[in-house]
């Protein structure tokens, strides 16, 4: 029986990696934008850029070193960061829930949150907090359940690469302290040398970046907080807060109707000296309501993609409280609402990305660039080696040309220095870019 769940758990990451690399790869021209700009700043590494710190650029320009200008490549980059999310939500569950088939559930209904579909061809800082989300949230669990050195080696680990992707990734460090406070204070022992693993790690891998904004006057943060600043009236502490809300309740509908399936009756049972259910809301409700209140303080627009990791363990919190009212030998009608839903949505997405040409994603990058290089031979015999301009335009030249030249931001110190170059084509006339031979 064990065997028979995993081999269905594989096949379903195997079909829904296929189908989710498969539908953009054949229907969009173009990389999507956020793919486009981590990209550019891939092309020229650093530990941190204007809008977010690195890892999403690392991971697309390990991708970049080895598959080239395949499109393809980097939706199956943004697929492996889902998949390894749904692995580790799977164990979790199964160690929280002591049923495979209840865990196999908990990642199956995560199909009905299009976090986890429709918006994951573009691989971004949203899709790279994944698999380390859940892997903190696993390893949390594990530290907790068994303290041992080696678990809290791996969440320091996920936890330091989580804040790399973004710094959103706090408010499941916040829930996770919370963990911690309550476990202690219920009697958990822990041994007194591992309260020194796992924070330092996480200090360690944070350095470079900590050291990148100090000497960059933090513009990664401010970046952030002017992303999410309203018109600064009273109003925006309740009217967007309740915007949020609406926009949770509306995506979560889809996930909401799949569970009505696997449940004879709404009678939730809450036990809130039950452990297992705390550890749940602290890890998944909590960094929810951290980022509403957020919003109720700061007059914050929260925007709907930022929430893509928050429900990773929706799934499994649901099962665990309607746990005794599941019967696993009728789930017919649950299975298929699950296939209408996992086939309906690459279908959707396709159906978009042909129907509507006006996207990102239909953008002209690979003709541009030829433009570009023909102008460019036609004048040097040079490579180009930099490419000044926003992560967009400058960033489909980037990653389009044949020499890879490395993106600059217009408003880069470095670039009024290259700007001064003898070799330098500016294309103002016919794309916002400046393309730059040797300094």
């Amino acid at each position: 029986m064990t065997k028979n769940i995993n081999n269905v758990f594989f096949v379903f990451l195997f079909i829904h990696l296929l189908l989710w690399v498969l539908a953009p790869s054949l229907t969009n021209k173009n990389l999507p934008l956020d793919t486009i700009e981590a990209l550019a700043w891939g092309s020229n590494l650093d530990w941190g850029f204007n809008k977010h710190p690195p890892l999403s650029a690392f991971a697309v320009e390990i991708f970049y070193r080895i598959f080239g200008t395949n499109d393809w490549a980097y939706y199956l980059l943004s697929q492996l960061f889902v998949i390894v999310g749904f692995i580790a939500v799977y164990k979790f569950s199964n160690e929280i829930l002591n049923n495979q088939k209840l865990a196999l559930l908990s990642v199956l209904l995560l199909e009905g949150i299009y976090f986890y579909n429709f918006t994951t061809p573009e691989f971004n800082v949203n899709v790279s907090q994944l698999p380390f989300w859940a892997l903190t949230v696993y390893y949390t669990w594990r530290c907790i359940k068994y303290d041992k050195s080696i678990d809290y080696v791996f969440l320091g680990l996920f936890a330091g690469l989580g804040i790399l992707s973004k710094y959103l990734f706090i408010y499941l460090i916040i829930g996770i302290k919370l963990v911690f406070i309550y476990f202690l204070k219920k009697g958990k022992k822990i041994k007194f040398s591992h309260y020194f693993i796992a924070g330092p790690i996480t200090l360690l891998i944070l350095l470079p970046h900590v050291i990148w904004l100090t000497e960059n006057n933090y513009m990664t943060i401010t970046y952030g907080l002017q992303r999410t600043g309203g018109v600064g009236t009273f109003l925006d502490h309740l009217i967007y807060p309740l915007i949020f809300l609406s926009k949770q309740i509306g995506l979560l509908t889809p996930f909401l109707f799949m569970s009505f399936f696997l449940v004879k009756k709404i009678s939730p049972k809450l036990n809130f000296r039950d452990e297992r259910l705390v550890f749940l809301l602290l890890t998944t409700i909590i960094p929810i309501f951290f980022m509403l209140l957020t919003s109720m303080i700061m007059g914050a627009k929260i925007r709907t993609m930022w929430m893509t990791p928050f429900y990773l363990f929706a799934g499994t919190l649901i099962i665990y409280i309607f746990k005794s009212q599941i019967n696993l030998n009728k789930l017919k009608n649950f299975v298929s609402i699950f296939i209408i839903l996992f086939i309906f949505s690459p279908l959707a997405y396709a159906y978009v990305s042909i129907t509507q040409t006006e996207k990102r994603t239909d953008f002209p990058g690979k003709q541009k660039a030829k433009e570009v290089q023909s102008l460019w031979d036609q004048k040097y015999k040079s490579e180009i080696y930099y490419v000044i301009g926003d992560e967009w335009y400058a960033g489909n030249l980037s990653y389009h040309l044949k020499s890879r030249p490395r993106w600059v931001s217009i408003n880069n110190k470095k670039a009024i220095e290259l700007m001064n170059s003898k070799q330098r084509i500016s294309l103002e006339n016919i794309y916002p870019a400046l393309v730059i031979g040797k300094k």
